[in-house]
């Protein structure tokens, strides 16, 4: 199952040095999941060739400009570009209020309804499932309510091996048994077991989204052993005083973060404008773990 994410912007409080504020794609079986709307998203979007029409699901984490100031927007030219099937909203309450005034001032009548669903930091859990994934959120610690996201795939039935389903002549309604664990009896009363006929589906995967927040460790239970984690690494660790005081992470602590909870793999972003290059903070989060990439835009990372 395609499992994947597209990086549409990675710069923290304002566009600068070709970054833009903070926006992913993630691609689930053929599946748009957009998490956060920074200015310009859907530009970035024309840029890297991905189709907004394809988008039916929406994650704003918090509502500090760069993380959804490019929602509107986008919600407007889906509409002048015809469509017509919901779109599913996630985000705090208020952003019901932010989009309805937006459109009601500009007097705008989307040809398309918005399903919004309000997030709530102080009651995490699951938000959104459907055959392939489960979305689930949890707090996180930044100056106004912010939610984190954790979207992992649901398990798979085992996957039949073709080459013996011929031999033995199975008939196809039997398939769907068999990959349910149920065993196949022939004409002549052999049974043929459905360990023997089957593989076992790979083992799901899951990717941990950490927008804006204190690296204070009370999040590090619901990002726990995810394959890929997306964390924010806004400053190097000389900065660690601005970090706390701005409620954000530095890129050692982000490292720190990912050691401790097991991460397979860290994806850093939302960096801040002084740093044009952003190798220092990609060397400084290695000290710790080695296995991080920037999340750099236009980027995509198989999860």
């Amino acid at each position: 199952m395609r499992f994947e994410v597209t990086i549409l912007g990675s710069s923290s409080a304002t566009p600068i040095f070709n970054r833009n504020p903070s926006a992913q794609l993630l691609n689930i079986n053929e599946k748009y999941f957009l998490i956060d709307c920074g200015e310009g998203t859907q530009l970035q979007l024309i840029r890297f060739g991905l189709k907004a029409q394809r988008i039916d699901y929406i994650f704003i984490s918090h509502l500090h400009g760069d993380h959804y100031l490019g929602l509107v927007g986008l919600l407007s030219s889906l509409h002048l570009n015809g469509r017509s099937k919901p779109m599913n909203v996630f985000g705090p309450p208020e952003l019901k209020e932010i989009i309805d005034i937006q459109l009601l001032y500009s007097q705008t009548n989307l040809r398309y309804p918005i399903l919004f669903y309000a997030t709530d930091p102080a009651a995490p859990g699951v938000i959104f499932q459907n055959n392939d994934i489960t979305v689930e959120t949890f707090a996180l610690n930044h100056r106004i309510p912010t939610t984190g996201f954790r979207f992992t795939q649901k398990r798979r039935q085992r996957r039949v091996i073709k080459e013996k389903i011929d031999e033995l002549g199975i008939p196809p309604e039997c398939i769907p048994l068999l990959k349910r664990g149920i065993d196949f009896t022939d004409k002549q009363g052999v049974v043929h077991l459905a360990a023997d006929l089957t593989r076992e589906a790979e083992v799901p995967r899951s990717y941990a989204y950490c927008s804006d927040t204190l690296c204070d460790g009370s999040y590090f239970p619901a990002i726990a052993r995810a394959n890929t984690l997306y964390h924010e690494a806004t400053f190097m660790h000389d900065m660690i005083d601005r970090a706390r005081e701005t409620f954000h992470t530095t890129a050692l602590q982000a490292g720190q973060a990912a050691a401790d909870a097991g991460i397979g793999y860290l994806l850093i972003g939302h960096f801040s404008a002084r740093y044009r290059d952003l190798a220092p903070l990609l060397d400084e989060c290695r000290t710790v773990f080695t296995n991080t990439l920037l999340a750099v835009e236009g980027n995509t990372f198989t999860l």
